[in-house]
């Protein structure tokens, strides 16, 4: 089993029900979406390009997926993340942006916007006591990705590269698209999503998501409101 601590908007917001459609997959129930054949793309070209993020459900990462310490359960996770968020401040609500980083496609937030930065990184430092270890062939396979060397440090340290002043809040969209295809791609994230970008988004919650064995799909398991934000 791996879990994960992610940003992700309540069940019944809009931009959740409008990622589910796209990914064709509800995080918060598990059950499968219909895609629709519209904007110029069939279907089976929707679910190739979501087929990476469907498996992770619609979310920003703020802890990357782990596998649990031998010493700590899931319930201790589950529970410790409530206490922090019971004292953790919410950062200041970024506004949305609709662009690509690198190959795949993301709802982002300004560059210069660090409050979600700063709550990730507290995440990844006080909870990394519950990661295992990364097995020597889990540190190779990560690596092949042309890491820089801070970013090399850091998946040593943290299990992740991307983190501290790597980190970049996004909800992403898309598995890797062709060159190509990114205009278009893009036309048709601009219909499904415009309605948000330009707009703030609460992060208002961090919740647990676990992935029962490998090769599962990634679904909510808890849900913590930060502080200043009801139950």
């Amino acid at each position: 089993m791996r879990a994960a601590i992610y940003f992700t908007p309540p069940p019944a917001h809009p931009l959740t029900e409008a990622a589910a459609l796209w990914l064709g997959r509800d995080a918060f129930t598990g059950e499968a979406r219909s895609f629709s054949a519209r904007d110029g793309e069939n279907e089976r070209n929707i679910r190739e390009i979501t087929d990476e993020p469907r498996r992770y459900g619609f979310h920003a990462t703020i802890k990357a997926p782990f596998r649990l310490a031998a010493n700590h359960s899931l319930a201790e996770l589950d529970a410790a993340l409530a206490d922090f968020c019971r004292s953790a401040k919410a950062p200041a609500a970024p506004t949305l942006c609709l662009r690509p980083i690198g190959s795949f496609f993301a709802l982002t937030a300004p560059p210069d916007d660090a409050g979600v930065a700063a709550l990730a990184a507290a995440v990844v430092t006080s909870f990394d006591s519950f990661r295992a270890p990364l097995a020597p062939d889990e540190l190779a396979r990560r690596r092949t990705g042309k890491l820089s060397p801070a970013q090399d440090r850091y998946l040593e340290q943290w299990g992740y590269p991307y983190v501290l002043d790597e980190y970049r809040f996004h909800l992403t969209l898309t598995g890797p698209i062709a060159s190509s295809r990114q205009p278009s791609v893009r036309a048709i994230l601009e219909k499904r999503f415009g309605e948000f970008v330009g707009k703030p988004i609460a992060i208002d919650a961090l919740a647990v998501f676990v992935q029962p064995r490998p090769g599962a799909d990634f679904t909510v398991h808890s849900r913590h409101p930060l502080s200043g934000w009801p139950a």
